[in-house]
Formats: structure tokens, sequence, C-alpha cells
């Protein structure tokens, strides 16, 4: 008889797979994508570069002490290129799932899109699947969800998608993709750092539900699919737009005790503040900070100093009200305000956020297909006691 062992709510602390992919260090406030620091990677490398390392383990161009493959970022971003023109079946499908609900709902038409996608192009189930087809499988789900979204938020406005270019890469691409124009290279370079520092981040709720999916045998558009719609949910992906909803309902530096106090005494989540891993400051948030600071000339960018004693003082408050927990301001409070004043629209705040963490989603789906076991966790049965039989 197997014996059923009692974890800790929400699996808290429990390691439930080996991972090469990255890891993240709580007490250390530190994270990282196969050994790399990840912030680091944000600060000097491209999203293109990153991506190459968490789905293939190596930096395009070699790692140091190996052969470098000086045209290695060019091949994997033609491999992406080649790969971002949507089937007629989903194109076929995007003004419905556009102008779906009464409100805008892009990650609900992200899973109808990529579930079509799977459906049109033929994705096998991992399970049994060459290794080299499930990584051309993931590329395709990579190089397809951004043209997806920007062709959803377009459509819903009224405005017919564009045609991705070849020739704009990263945030920049993405950037295009939303508003059609080149953007201001300043904001393609900060939405590029939050786009790096968000592809992975160790088990969270998303990537374990992936993990689960593929451990299944599935394709790699279902295992995605399966992630977004546990992404979707508020207490996850959802939260930068809420944490600048906050900034933007405190408004000035006066009202920011009578809002956290408020907030406190109701037991009111305060958005963009603690972390379910770090103890220490988000190394996401810190780095995130710095980028709006570099931002605050732009258009809005008062936004920014009332952020930074927002912050200082809600830190300081929380202190007080919890002392012995270090709860600090997390990547979704400085995610919010780098995007407002990059250009990307308060609705596609998320569905950014999205266009990073797939890629980490597929890493995650292609290192489980080596495994042959599914994942299968019992559960304690709390109910009334069954009737003799």
């Amino acid at each position: 008889m197997t014996t059923i062992e009692t974890v800790p709510a929400g699996l808290r602390g429990v390691a439930v797979s080996d991972t090469a992919i990255g890891d993240v260090r709580g007490a250390e406030g530190y994270y990282h994508y196969r050994g790399r620091s990840a912030v680091e990677l944000a600060r000097t490398r491209t999203f293109d570069d990153v991506a190459a390392l968490v789905l293939d383990g190596e930096l395009p161009d070699g790692d140091p002490g190996r052969h470098a493959e000086a045209d290695g970022r060019a091949r994997f971003r033609a491999e992406l290129a080649e790969r971002r023109e949507l089937p007629d079946a989903v194109r076929a499908v995007l003004p419905t799932l556009a102008a779906a609900g009464r409100g805008f709902q892009p990650l609900a038409g992200l899973r109808a899109a990529l579930a079509t996608l799977g459906a049109a192009d033929d994705l096998a189930p991992v399970w049994g699947a060459t290794p080299r087809a499930r990584r051309a499988d993931a590329l395709r789900v990579v190089a397809a969800t951004p043209t997806i979204l920007a062709a959803l938020y377009r459509l819903r406005r009224g405005l017919e998608p564009v045609v991705p270019r070849d020739d704009l890469h990263d945030g920049a691409a993405w950037l295009y993709l939303l508003h059609g124009t080149e953007p201001d290279p300043r904001a393609a370079a900060a939405v590029e750092r939050y786009l790096v520092a968000t592809i992975d981040h160790g088990f969270n709720a998303s990537t374990f539900t992936a993990r689960v999916a593929a451990s299944a045998g599935t394709d790699v558009a279902s295992a995605v699919v399966a992630a977004l719609g546990t992404f979707a949910g508020p207490l996850h992906g959802g939260a930068p737009d809420r944490a600048l909803e906050a900034v933007d309902e405190i408004g000035s530096p006066d009202r920011i005790d009578a809002y956290v106090r408020a907030k406190l005494a109701t037991g009111d989540r305060i958005m963009g503040f603690g972390h379910a891993v770090y103890r220490t400051a988000d190394p996401r948030a810190v780095m995130l900070r710095e980028v709006a600071r570099d931002l605050a000339d732009l258009p809005g960018g008062e936004i920014v100093a009332l952020a930074e004693t927002v912050q200082d003082r809600t830190e300081a408050l929380l202190a007080e009200h919890r002392p012995g927990r270090d709860l600090r301001a997390n990547v979704e409070f400085w995610a919010g305000v780098v995007m407002a004043l990059a250009g990307v629209p308060r609705e596609m705040f998320t569905p950014t956020f999205a266009v990073s963490r797939v890629v980490g989603w597929c890493a995650h789906v292609l290192e489980q297909a080596e495994s042959s076991t599914i994942i299968r966790p019992s559960a304690r049965y709390v109910g009334p006691t069954p009737a003799a039989s």
C-alpha cells in the first residue's frame, strides 16, 4: 500500500522535479537561467539570445570555452521568423476571438488561437516525438504567440493586424506589432529588459501546470494553453495592471498612508507587494526601478517619482504592521510603470508578460518530455465517512 505523505499547502518548499533550466534563490534575492544571472542577462543580452539559452541550453554565439558561432544569433532569429506567419485557420478565427466578450480578453483569445494552431499544424504529442520535432513545435508556439496577441489587440480596436518585420527584433518587434510604427529605441530597450527578466521563474503555478500537461504526453501547444489558463488568474500573471491602478488610485504622496492602512485594516492585498519566494528585495523589481528612472523624462514620466515614494512608504508601513516579514515591491509593481512609459497599452501588460513567459513554458515542456513519468499526486480525503459496503 502506498503511503500518502502530507505536504505544506500549495506545495510550499516541496521539490517535485529536477530542472536544469533555472532556479530562484528567495533568501538571496537572486535567480538565474542555466547558471547565468537573469538580471545580468537582461542588462547585457537580447531577448532572442536569452530565449535560445533557455530553450537550447547555451547562448547562440557559444559559451566561453566552446566554439563560438558568429551566425548563431542570426540562425536562431531566422528559425523564429519562418514560424511567425499564422495558418489560415488561425487567421480566420482571430476576428471572432478579438470581439468576444464585453471586455477584451486577450489571454482567452490566445488560448483558443493556440489550440487552433496546434490542430492546423498537426502538432504531435511530445510522447514519442523526437527532440528535434519537439523543439520545432516549441519554436512555432514561441514565434506565433506575439503575432496572435498583437493581432487580437489591433482587431479589437478596429485595426488590421500588421505583418511582422524580420528586421525588427525583441522589444522593438513587439511594440511594432502592437502599433504598426517603429518604436522609440529607449522604449524598445526597456520592454526588452522586462521580457528577458520574466522568461522563467522557477516552478511557479503556470510553469508547473505546463509540466503536468507535458507529463501526460500532450502536444506543446496544449501544454502552453494549460499554462495560460493558470497564468490568467489574478494571483499570478494578471497583476501588472492592477499594481499600476493602485498607484493611480493613490495619486499623490499625501494619500499613501491612508490607502495602505485601509488595505491593511480590511486584510486586502496590496497589489505589487510581497512575493511567494523572495524574502528580500525582488531583483526584477530592483532592475525595473532603474529602467523606469531612465524613462522618467518621457511623457507621463512623473509617475516614476510617485511610484518610488509609494514603494518606499508602503514597505515601511508593511514592516511596521507585520514585523518580522520582509514584504517588498515585486516585479509587477515596476513592470506596469515601465510598460506604460514604453507605450504598451494597459490591457496588454499581462499579454506582454505572456510573450516572455511562453519561452520558459516551452523550455519546461521540452525538459519534462524527456521523462516517461506522469505527474499524478494523491489527495487526502476529508469528506464524509464512506458507508460500509
